[in-house]
């Protein structure tokens, strides 16, 4: 049996001109990721990570702290939706609210982008369908005895974990609205096919360290 490990991204820099970069807590916390595994002996068989630039930090710290691995591989299926230009899209002045009444608006943003409405650069059926591809992708690798970590985003571990657990995206939004910073969700892949062992683990994070944007 082999196993996938799905890790959310470090806590990204909310409010700066780049989002994209992690912030000092979301190096911490990458980093507190990589000595869980090292104090444990574990390390993963492969890497993959999205071509974000969070996704590349993220998986740098991690594997670093380790003492372990061989770097990572790069996959852009596991990029994020672009909830920036989707919350703007709905509100221009979104960017401006505090996180809460960012997420607020986000959601409101994202069903109707779920729902077809509005013009955006990527459909949510194109990110469903390149999500799940790349799931496919990882689980095929993912033979007895291998362990594979995929540093990725909280939209497609929660498009991954809504399909594994009801067949389909229906539970997507409200997963996705929990994902805790370099959490770890496990899929374990056998001859029944993969089956979603542990959603959203964070043990290794102390409590001053867990975040959710």
């Amino acid at each position: 049996m082999g196993s996938v490990h799905l890790i959310r991204h470090g806590q990204a820099s909310w409010g700066s001109d780049d989002y994209d970069q992690l912030s000092p807590v979301g190096v911490q916390q990458s980093s507190a990721l990589g000595m869980s595994w090292e104090a444990s002996g574990w390390a993963p068989t492969a890497a993959v990570a999205g071509s974000m630039t969070r996704h590349a930090q993220t998986a740098i710290a991690a594997i670093d702290a380790s003492g372990q691995g061989d770097g990572y591989d790069v996959d852009a299926g596991w990029n994020e939706y672009d909830h920036l230009a989707i919350a703007r899209a709905h509100d221009p002045g979104s960017l401006t609210k505090d996180p809460k009444e960012f997420q607020r608006l986000l959601n409101v943003a994202l069903d109707r982008w779920m729902a077809g409405e509005g013009e955006h650069a990527e459909t949510y059926q194109h990110f469903v369908d390149r999500v799940m591809t790349s799931f496919e992708r990882v689980v095929a690798d993912a033979g007895p005895g291998r362990s594979i970590a995929v540093f990725t985003s909280g939209g497609p571990i929660a498009m991954v974990a809504s399909h594994l657990l009801t067949g389909d995206d229906s539970a997507f939004q409200r997963i996705n609205d929990v994902m805790i910073n370099a959490g770890v969700s496990t899929v374990i892949c056998g001859s029944t096919g993969p089956r979603l062992l542990a959603l959203n683990e964070s043990m290794h994070l102390p409590r001053d360290l867990v975040t959710y944007r």
